[in-house]
């Protein structure tokens, strides 16, 4: 009996001391609850979830994956009297009002940091005025052979034809033609080591620089017509009568009446981490002039602006300077054209930029290249000043018009008696040297030496005046010229401004 009741205790002993245990502690779920729920809540690389007592160096996930990157956005707009640089791709009558004109643009254009419109997309307009010649203008150009003067006329450019097929209105006004334009620079060397470093960092900023290089290709002709083409073209002009064409390659500035749009974009913080900070060293910029600056009105102290069309990078490619970014300056030094024809001169320096921010960072840029009309016979210096030259060709035609004018006063001998008239070939040289076809023709049919030696000193004495006695050239930067400016090193003082202090 007593070992029955032994036997009880013992067990009803063990049921008590199992359930105050139980009791005591709480189950797994109510234990790994608590734990998560007091710490915070992050994606994790690890397979799984560390204990309370790990080292906190252990599993911690990258900085990149616990907050996403903020961004910025970016709203892609040119402004309106921006211009876009076209090159006809076709020849074209210029016969009457309405003609279709066909060109691609020549360089591209960005919206902050992003090329919007490629270089070789399609630009289509027409002929919008034909004016009539003048009653004076036809007659002086009678005189000289010319039976058929050029019509002045004006061109519309109205829809633009993206890579990618979307066409777009432009309202525009176009600039008058230039035929043939040339890159001038001061320093080669350095030219060709900017092309290559702007042209790398332009394919990093925006893939869409790949396309546009597709077209450039096709544009070499068009931007510069060769020697062969110039020739022919400069004989057909001086015939008797010749139709008016535009040839491929005329260069038109078509101004933006309104902006363009073209949407947004976005970019992080550490893409503009480096906007409107310091230029590097010997950077290169490319810009356009706003206002027209000629040596024959500009003063020292007149002020410059020109405004960014290309982007600035540093040299790992994050964005220092958007597009559209204001370049102040001022002229240093100006002399315009005297007689004797002696040319004029222009040297400008550019000292402040204007930052996203808006304010001004001093700087210190002169011109390393510009962009001109072959006719307009510029050259830079080493010290980035803008000089007007004159053709080698004018002693030659000179000279020959000196030759023509003696000849003609010579007696001709032929079969021991003097010809009263002269020889042929010299009295139509001499005519021509004073009129042009029109005087070659009158002094063959005059068939008399004093009237070949009067269109013969004519012609000697007004090539005198024109080429060495008259005024010279003006330099003249008309608005929207393309710039070069290099900035960092500055060039060396001009010799007349170090001579006088």
């Amino acid at each position: 009996m007593w070992m029955f009741r032994l036997l009880r205790l013992s067990l009803c002993g063990l049921a008590t001391l199992c359930l105050t245990d139980l009791s005591a502690r709480p189950s797994r779920a109510q234990d790994v609850r608590p734990a998560l729920s007091s710490r915070p809540v992050t994606l994790s690389a690890c397979p799984e979830v560390p204990r309370e007592d790990s080292l906190p160096a252990l599993c911690v996930p990258p900085s990149t994956e616990e907050e996403p990157k903020p961004t910025v956005i970016v709203t892609l707009q040119i402004p309106s009297g921006t211009p876009l640089r076209i090159a006809l791709d076709e020849r074209t009558r210029i016969a009457h009002p309405g003609t279709a004109i066909h060109g691609r643009i020549v360089e591209p254009v960005y919206a902050f940091d992003e090329i919007v419109i490629p270089a070789g997309s399609l630009v289509t307009g027409h002929v919008s005025q034909i004016a009539p010649v003048s009653a004076l203008r036809r007659t002086m150009s009678y005189t000289n052979g010319d039976f058929s003067p050029d019509h002045k006329y004006e061109v519309a450019f109205d829809t633009l034809t993206l890579p990618n097929g979307k066409q777009l209105a432009i309202p525009s006004t176009a600039s008058p033609a230039t035929a043939e334009m040339v890159h001038l620079v001061s320093r080669p060397e350095r030219e060709q080591a900017e092309k290559k470093k702007n042209a790398a960092a332009r394919a990093v900023a925006d893939a869409k620089q790949d396309t546009a290089d597709k077209f450039h290709g096709a544009m070499d002709e068009i931007r510069s017509p060769g020697r062969m083409q110039r020739m022919e073209q400069w004989l057909v002009a001086r015939l008797p009568y010749h139709k008016q064409y535009l040839q491929p390659g005329t260069r038109f500035n078509a101004s933006l009446n309104e902006p363009l749009y073209f949407g947004v974009a976005t970019r992080t913080e550490a893409q503009l981490a480096l906007l409107g900070s310091a230029i590097p060293p010997d950077s290169l910029m490319h810009a356009r002039l706003v206002l027209e600056v000629s040596s024959a009105s500009a003063t020292r102290g007149n002020p410059v602006l020109a405004i960014l069309t290309e982007p600035v990078y540093s040299p790992d490619h994050y964005l220092i300077l958007p597009a559209e970014t204001r370049l102040i300056g001022e002229v240093l030094q100006a002399r315009p054209a005297r007689k004797l024809h002696r040319n004029g001169e222009l040297r400008v320096m550019f000292e402040h930029l204007e930052t996203p921010d808006g304010a001004l960072r001093p700087v210190q840029g002169s011109l390393e290249g510009i962009e001109v009309d072959r006719a307009a016979h510029l050259k830079l210096d080493e010290e980035g000043g803008a000089h007007a030259t004159d053709s080698k060709t004018r002693y030659l035609s000179t000279g020959f018009a000196i030759a023509v004018a003696a000849l003609a006063s010579h007696p001709d001998y032929e079969r021991g008696t003097i010809d009263p008239g002269g020889d042929p070939a010299v009295r139509a040289g001499a005519g021509g040297s004073g009129f042009g076809l029109a005087g070659s023709l009158i002094s063959l049919a005059a068939r008399s030496t004093p009237v070949s030696i009067a269109f013969g000193v004519y012609g000697a004495s007004s090539s005198i005046y024109t080429n060495f006695l008259s005024r010279g050239h003006e330099v003249v930067l008309q608005r929207d010229t393309a710039l070069e400016i290099g900035f960092g090193t500055p060039h060396p003082a001009p010799k007349e401004a170090a001579s006088h202090p």
